[in-house]
Parts: C-alpha cells; structure tokens; sequence
C-alpha cells in the first residue's frame, strides 16, 4: 500500500523548521507553574508497541494530578511517512518537548488549521481532556471513559488542550517512537523540564503474539520503522520489526544502566509488564512513587478492577484499556504460538530476552509448561551483559 508521496525537500524543511522552533522555545522562560506553585513533574513513558504500554498510560492518566496524552507523536510519523524512525527522531523529540511545556502551537505542522479536540491522536483516553477545563464529561479528578468522552467532547475548541494542561502538577506522555535514549539527552539536560523516564517492556515472545492480532493497524508504523520510503508493511515473516523493537531496548536499557551520564541518574526506571500483571498494587505505587504521585483509594480500586477481569481480552479490545486478567494475558502466548515461531524469536532477541530477565525455552513441552517460570528476578546483575552496540547496529 503506498501513500501519497511527500517529497523529500518538503521533510528536510519541515524537520529543520521544528528544530529552529526548539531552539526558538529553549529560550523562552518556563510555563506558569501549575495550581499549589510547585515545580512540575514530566514523565516519558517510553516503550513500544503491543508491550501493555497504553494500561501503563491509564495508569497516569486516570490519577487526579496528571495531564496525560497518548502518543502525540503519531502525527509525526502521520505526516512524515515516508522517513524513518532515526530520521524523525529530532523532529518527535522537539515535538514531545513542546507539549510537556504545554505549547500546543506545536501541532500547527500536523494538524488541520481549523481543529477541535477530536483531532488530536486518542484524546479520549486522557482524562484531563474528558474533564474541566477542557471538557465537563466527567467531574475533575474522577474515573474517566474513552466511550463517553468521545462523542461529549471530540467538538470542543483544541485550545482547551493547553489550558487543562497548564493546571496539572504532573504531564505525562506515552510514546513508542523512540530508538535509542540519547536523543532524549537534550531533555534531561533542559532546565525547562523536571523529566523522569519510565523505560516499560515486555516479553517479546509475548509482544509477537498481540502484533499478530493487529497487523493492519501497525503497517504504516512497521514500514517506517524498516525504513520503506512511505511503503506499508503489514506481513513480517522475517520478524525484521520484532528485532528492531528488541535491539531498541537494549540500547536503551543499556545506556541507562551502564555507566550512565550523571543527569540520568534517578531518573529511569525499568518496568517489566510481567511484573505488573504479577503484582500490580505494589509495582505501580513504586511507579507512583517513582514520579512523585500517590496512590489513591479510588484509583487503587480502579486498578484492582482493571487487572483481575475474566479473559485475556478479545481482538476489538487490542488498542482499549479493558478489564481483564492481566496474569492471563502475560501469559497468553505460551498456549498460542507455535514453538517455531518461538524459537526465532529468542534467536532474533538473545540479546533482549538475557537482560530483561526472561528466561528462554527449549522446547514445545517446556513452553506450554505453565508451571515453569519464565521471567526471572530482574537485580543489577541483569545488566552486565556486554554492550550491544557492534552486534545489533541501530535500525
């Protein structure tokens, strides 16, 4: 499937037009501080997809003191299809930079002149959007839904984005565009920003399971990510975005761990999906804790609700935040994937599944063994594995 082409001068203005608007931004003073005066807090979650990464998402979103949007940096890739995901980088970096800052001018390069809320990529699952100042769906502060929020609020003027915005103590973006972590040293390093990286992954054996259930939705991102020059990749049987997605990890897991750079320290934090589906009230209140946020009795029921539904969910559920099992989706894989298919994967991602702390099998039995533990006690150990740098070049 093709897309209309853009051509190549028209991505090297735009990309070069965002960088002169960050280093236009970097010198323009800080936004106003949020209600109370205290210094806001900007979390990343960083991952990719089909790793549990838009539950995590909720998990922000749904808190009382958080300003949350989902992957903002869609319209980037939407509009520059035809790039790769290193070329893009500079371009999505300085976009999530703008939208921790609350300056929703950003979107100008992506978004129709005339928009709403509705424009925006999945505004309905975050609740500060469903929500005063933005929207009256749902009283400030409560449990919020996606269904109800949509047709309530998807009219409403896109400048109310900025305004509810500015009123959290906390922003936080979920985003599965970035490849390394260096890119993100410009951020850590802005004194305009109070950045924290949550690094969430998951088991890629796992993750090839629920990209089988939505090849069509991830085509567009699977060619850029393989570098197809706007070509949309929908059948995989290489696995060649699986590898990508796992040497990503590494280099990021990597760069965190090993020797960081100073300003990063205290500053990541790795989440395995496995954990939270094994423990989730003690995992998430040191996220919460993590990025300065307590866990309250009404989000604690919430998750509780959340995470011990029936099922592993069906396919039209892929992209929602539903109630399920969330040990019995973690686990999903082992029953339906052949062993084949496995054993290329750990081939493809040794490098990830070692220091991750997920623990290979060695055959058909063992993988359907439910009784054999697969995910292992993640300690400092877990990262002395070498340095992927010369065996899995960037993508």
């Amino acid at each position: 499937m093709w897309l209309p082409r853009i051509s190549s001068t028209a991505v090297t203005v735009l990309l070069l037009a965002q960088t002169a608007i960050l280093l236009f931004l970097v010198s323009w003073p800080r936004p106003p501080s949020p209600v109370g005066g205290k210094e806001r807090v900007h979390v990343l979650v960083l991952s990719s997809w089909r790793s549990g990464s838009s539950f995590v998402g909720q998990l922000f979103s749904q808190h009382p003191d958080v300003f949350y949007l989902m992957e903002p940096a869609w319209h980037v890739w939407t509009t520059l299809s035809q790039g790769s995901a290193p070329a893009l980088h500079m371009a999505v970096r300085d976009l999530v930079r703008s939208v921790f800052l609350c300056d929703m001018d950003v979107f100008d390069a992506y978004l129709p002149w005339r928009r709403n809320l509705s424009d925006l990529f999945q505004f309905a699952v975050s609740r500060a959007l469903c929500s005063p100042p933005a929207c009256t769906a749902f009283p400030r502060g409560a449990i919020s839904s996606d269904t109800v929020c949509k047709p309530l609020c998807g009219r409403r003027p896109f400048g109310v984005a900025q305004e509810a915005c500015r009123s959290y103590s906390h922003v936080v973006l979920k985003e599965v565009r970035f490849f390394n972590l260096q890119v993100l040293y410009p951020l850590l390093n802005d004194p305009a920003l109070n950045l924290r990286i949550v690094h969430l992954v998951r088991d890629p054996r796992a993750v090839l399971r629920s990209r089988e259930q939505t090849a069509k939705a991830l085509a567009r991102d699977n060619g850029i990510v393989l570098g197809t020059n706007g070509t949309w990749v929908e059948s995989d049987p290489g696995l060649r975005v699986v590898r990508e997605v796992c040497r990503s990890h590494v280099r990021i897991a990597e760069a965190a761990t090993s020797k960081p750079p100073p300003f990063l320290r205290g500053r990541y934090r790795l989440v395995r999906f496995e954990d939270l589906a094994r423990a989730p009230l003690p995992e998430i209140r040191e996220l919460y804790d993590f990025a300065g946020l307590s866990l309250t009795p009404q989000l604690e029921a919430w998750i509780h609700n959340s995470t011990h539904g029936s099922g592993p969910g069906a396919r039209r559920e892929a992209f929602k935040t539903s109630s399920r099992n969330a040990l019995n989706v973690s686990q999903a894989w082992r029953l339906a994937l052949p062993f084949a298919k496995i054993r290329r994967v750990q081939e493809l991602c040794a490098g990830a599944l070692q220091l991750l702390g997920y623990r290979a099998v060695a055959s058909e039995a063992e993988q359907r063994d439910l009784s054999v533990d697969l995910v292992q006690p993640l300690g400092t150990s877990s990262f002395s594995w070498a340095s992927s740098t010369a065996a899995h070049p960037r993508p």
